[in-house]
């Protein structure tokens, strides 16, 4: 008798605890509900969860547009500054860059400098030696604004903020995908750098060597490449300094 009334007890303590439990997680469950609804719009959060990332997929970031403000400075310093061929050759840049990270080829990069074309070609070599390969797919610009403009060490560098969307992910030797997404579209900012060697004789960066001009008449070197005439022999020189400006960066900033 004893062992059956025990066996209740046990039993009827069981049930509570399976009562607690289910009223647990019927409030859980609502409150998750309730969250999702005012989080998503949606009562489900993993459904919810998966919206929201097929938004962020489709929102292009925004760009810090300094265009205006920074425009009239540049022209004041160089006049023959053209703002939407130096803007078409940033996007240029940077899409061939991408790809050339996609195919592993640095020559498909046409624009740019030694500095430029060694960090393509270390962030190929990066990728081979992991043994993994960057997908950039499908391509989108969005929008390209001047971000900033610089001088120091001899330098003046404008840089080109671009906001744009791929498919973004990298796959192992067996092309599986170990990091990023073949389903959802990839919205990030890459900043462009664009220089101009003003004075060589200030210059640090050991790849600006190669940047200088030289005089087209008598081939003396171009000390300071806002001049206007050759200072040994005469010569203008001012139609010559497009020259010295080529690019020399690619970074992303997310």
């Amino acid at each position: 008798m004893g062992f059956l009334i025990g066996l209740i007890i046990v039993l009827i303590l069981i049930l509570a605890i399976i009562i607690a439990i289910y009223v647990a997680y019927r409030k859980i469950s609502r409150k998750v509900r309730s969250f999702s609804q005012a989080a998503f719009g949606t009562p489900n959060i993993m459904q919810g969860a998966e919206q929201m990332r097929m938004e962020l997929s489709e929102t292009p970031k925004s760009v810090s547009g300094m265009t205006q403000l920074l425009l009239p400075k540049i022209t004041h310093d160089f006049p023959d500054f053209n703002y939407n061929e130096m803007k078409e050759r940033a996007n240029n840049v940077l899409t061939s860059y991408l790809r050339a990270v996609n195919d592993k080829n640095k020559s498909i990069l046409q624009d740019g400098n030694e500095e430029i074309q060694n960090q393509l070609e270390n962030h190929i070599e990066m990728l081979t030696t992991s043994g993994l390969r960057e997908h950039f797919e499908q391509i989108r610009l969005h929008d390209t604004e001047i971000y900033q403009y610089r001088k120091n060490d001899g330098r003046c560098i404008v840089t080109f903020q671009t906001a744009f969307e791929c498919y973004h992910y990298k796959t192992d030797s067996s092309n599986n995908v170990v990091d990023g997404s073949r389903e959802f579209k990839y919205q990030t900012k890459y900043n462009i750098d664009l220089v101009y060697i003003q004075d060589r004789t200030l210059m640090k960066n050991e790849y600006d060597t190669a940047l200088g001009v030289n005089c087209p008449n008598c081939g003396a070197p171009v000390s300071s490449l806002t001049a206007k005439f050759c200072e040994y022999c005469g010569t203008g020189i001012v139609e010559f300094n497009i020259r010295a400006w080529s690019f020399c960066n690619v970074e992303e900033i997310g």
